[in-house]
């Protein structure tokens, strides 16, 4: 059940695309910094919207990690951890500008797939495998 002023999973599924939409508008413009925390916070809501619908914690940092931690166990897939700490890297990355060029082109590619891998687990929880739209 939704609270007032909560959102709903299709609600931080399509809060969680924007941010990869905005994140990529950034990065073009630029804009490492913004890009960084919108590429972060577009893992953080595809986390929140696949523990909502499963009914798991995901108010804080510990409980997305905790749940993503849960679904690579539940999957036997480590991505659907690594995918959480890759992101992560670019939350850091807001704050402290810590990531080389090379590091970013080689990590943005993962966070999406991360972020779609989970989008499509709210549309079908079989399979973290489903294919990216």
């Amino acid at each position: 059940m939704v609270t007032k002023g909560e959102k709903t999973i299709q609600e931080h599924v399509q809060t969680a695309l924007d941010f990869l939409d905005k994140s990529d508008q950034e990065f073009a413009a630029g804009d490492t910094l913004q890009a960084s925390e919108k590429l972060w916070g577009a893992a953080f809501y595809a986390v929140a919207a696949v523990a909502m619908q499963r009914g798991w914690k995901y108010g804080t940092y510990s409980a997305k990690r905790d749940a993503a931690r849960a679904l690579a166990r539940e999957f036997n897939e480590p991505f659907l951890a690594a995918g959480y700490s890759i992101a992560q890297k670019f939350h850091t990355n807001f704050y402290r500008d810590t990531m080389e060029d090379d590091e970013i082109e080689q990590d943005r590619p993962l966070v999406h797939e991360y972020v779609h891998r989970l989008v499509a687990m709210t549309n079908s929880s079989v399979s973290p495998d489903s294919p990216n739209s």
